[in-house]
C-alpha cells in the first residue's frame, strides 16, 4: 500500500500517531487526507499518493477471470481444425480446416497422320476420313486435357462434396463456334476452348448411398467408353485437317457416346460388389428432328458387379436409357436402349466385351439419325471386343468394333440411299510406362464406313504421342 511506503520513512513516534489516526479514519484515503491537512504531506505528495492508492483499490476490487468452460468433444475438434492446413493422406491436395481439397488432371498430345481412301464414295454419317490427300496434325486424342477439383467434408454425419471438371484441349476452336467440341481452326491467332463438363454436388452416407445433383457423365454407355483402350489414345480421328477438342476413339464405332448431362442420380451402397445407380436427366432434343418440347425427363439406370474369382478380377455391367420425345407438330416417339458388358483380368491379360441395342436413340450421339422424315424411330446396334496385355512397363492391345443403323423401311431407304449403315474400326496399340505419371503410346487405326446402298470408304491413321495423369 502507498500508506505503508509512507510509514516506512517515518519515525516511531510518527508511526504510532499515524496508526491511531488510521484507526479513527477507517480508510487509507482518510489517513492521507488527515496527513495532508496537518501539513505533513505537500499538495503534490498528497495528489500522487492518493492516485496510487485509488489504483490499488480498483485492482483489488476486480474479480478474477472465470475459468473457461470445458468445450464438448465436437466443439473442441472444430476448434482444433478451424485453422489447420495440412497435406492429404493420398493424391495431390490439402486439408483446410474440416474440408479436403484434391486436384487431379491429365494432358495429352499426339502426332497423327491420317490417310483417306482415294475416290471414296459418299456415306452420310460415315466416320472414315475423306479427302484427296493424307493429313498431318498435332492434336488431342479421345480425351482432351482436364483439371478436376473436388472439395469434400463431413457435416452432421453426411459426406458432402462439390466437384468441378474443366476439359481444355490443345487445338483451336473454330471462330464463332458455340462450343469447345466444335470443329477446329488451324490458323494463326486462334485459341482453344474450355469444355466445362463437370459441375455437381454430392451428399450421402455409407449405409444410405450417394445422391448427385449437377452435370456429370451419364449412366448409359459410360462403362463402354471408360473401358475402351482408345480412351488414352486417338482411335478414329473424326477429321484430321483441323482437329477439334477430341478425336472419336470408338464413339460411333461400337457404342453411342454417353455424354456429360444435367442429372439427379442416386447410387446405392456397395453390396458385396453389387451396386445400383439410377437417375432423371435433362431430356435431349433430337439432332435429326429439331424443334422439340419434351414434357418428361430422360431416365437412365446402371447395375455393376465386381468380384475376384480364382485369381481373376471381374467387372460386369448392364445399363438402360429411355426418353420420350414430343415434337412441336404434336407427334411423339420414345428412344430406348440397353447395353451390357464385361471385363475379365487374369494376370497381365485383360479381355473386354460390349454390346448395345436401341431404338430411337440414333448412332454416335444421342439423337443423331434417330428417326426418319416421318418421325419413325430407327433401330441401332453396336459392339466391340478388346484385349490388352501388360508386361511391366510395356503394354500391347487391340480391339474391333462396329455401330449399325437400320432404316425404317423401303421409303426411308429410298429417300436416304447413302445414309450410313455401318461404321467399324480395328485398332492396334502399344504402350510404354515412362513414369508413374507419363505413358507413351503408339497406335494404328483402320476405319470403314458402309452406306445403306453399299457405298464404302475407309481411312488409316497412325498416332504417336503420350498422356500424363496426376
Amino acid at each position: 500500500m502507498s500508506v505503508t511506503r509512507l510509514l516506512g520513512g517515518s519515525t516511531a513516534v510518527l508511526a504510532l500517531c499515524l496508526v491511531s489516526t488510521a484507526a479513527q479514519a477507517g480508510t487509507s484515503e482518510a489517513l492521507l487526507k488527515r496527513l495532508h491537512d496537518k501539513g505533513i504531506l505537500s499538495d503534490d505528495e498528497y495528489a500522487e499518493l492518493l492516485k496510487e492508492e485509488q489504483a490499488e483499490q480498483a485492482k483489488a476490487a476486480t474479480p478474477p477471470p472465470a475459468a473457461p468452460a470445458t468445450p464438448t468433444a465436437e466443439a473442441q475438434t472444430a476448434l482444433d481444425m478451424s485453422h489447420v492446413v495440412k497435406m492429404t493422406d493420398s493424391g495431390i491436395g490439402m486439408v483446410v480446416g474440416p474440408a479436403t481439397i484434391k486436384f487431379s488432371g491429365s494432358i495429352n498430345g499426339f502426332y497423327v497422320y491420317d490417310s483417306p481412301q482415294k475416290n471414296a464414295a459418299a456415306v452420310v454419317g460415315g466416320l472414315a476420313s475423306t479427302g484427296a490427300n493424307g493429313t498431318s496434325s498435332v492434336r488431342n486424342g479421345l480425351l482432351p486435357g482436364f483439371l478436376k477439383i473436388d472439395v469434400t467434408t463431413t457435416e452432421g454425419g453426411w459426406d458432402v462434396g462439390a466437384h468441378f471438371g474443366m476439359y481444355p484441349g490443345i487445338n483451336s476452336t473454330a471462330w464463332g463456334a458455340l462450343g469447345a467440341n466444335n470443329g477446329g481452326h488451324a490458323t494463326a491467332f486462334s485459341t482453344p476452348g474450355i469444355d466445362f463438363r463437370q459441375v455437381y454436388m454430392t451428399f450421402g452416407k455409407k449405409d444410405i448411398g450417394e445422391f448427385k445433383i449437377g452435370r456429370d457423365i451419364g449412366l448409359f454407355g459410360s462403362d463402354a467408353i471408360l473401358n475402351d483402350i482408345t480412351l488414352l489414345a486417338v482411335g478414329s480421328t473424326g477429321g484430321n485437317t483441323a482437329p477439334g477438342n477430341t478425336s472419336l476413339g470408338r464413339i460411333g464405332l461400337g457404342y453411342i457416346y454417353t455424354d456429360f448431362q444435367p442429372q439427379i442420380t442416386y447410387t446405392s451402397p456397395n453390396f458385396k460388389g453389387l451396386q445400383l445407380s439410377a437417375g432423371v436427366f435433362q431430356p435431349l432434343d433430337s439432332l435429326t428432328s429439331p424443334g422439340q418440347q419434351n414434357s418428361t425427363p430422360g431416365f437412365q439406370g446402371k447395375v455393376t458387379y465386381d468380384a475376384k474369382l480364382s485369381g481373376a478380377a471381374l467387372h460386369l455391367w448392364v445399363s438402360g436409357i429411355s426418353q420420350k420425345h414430343d415434337t412441336v407438330v404434336g407427334t411423339s416417339y420414345t428412344g430406348d436402349g440397353v447395353d451390357l458388358g464385361g471385363k475379365v483380368t487374369v494376370g497381365p491379360i485383360a479381355l473386354t466385351g460390349y454390346w448395345y441395342t436401341a431404338k430411337g436413340l440414333g448412332t454416335e450421339a444421342f439423337g443423331l439419325f434417330d428417326v426418319d422424315a416421318d418421325g419413325l424411330a430407327r433401330k441401332s446396334d453396336g459392339y466391340y471386343v478388346q484385349a490388352m496385355a501388360t508386361f511391366g512397363k510395356f503394354g500391347i492391345g487391340g480391339s474391333y468394333g462396329a455401330s449399325l443403323l437400320d432404316t425404317t423401311g423401303t421409303a426411308d431407304a429410298l429417300a436416304n440411299p447413302t445414309l450410313v449403315h455401318k461404321n467399324s474400326s480395328g485398332v492396334g496399340q502399344v504402350r510404354y510406362g515412362l513414369t508413374s505419371w507419363v505413358t507413351l503410346i503408339g497406335e494404328y487405326t483402320h476405319t470403314k464406313a458402309v452406306a445403306d446402298n453399299g457405298n464404302t470408304n475407309s481411312s488409316d491413321a497412325i498416332s504417336l504421342g503420350g498422356i500424363l495423369f496426376f
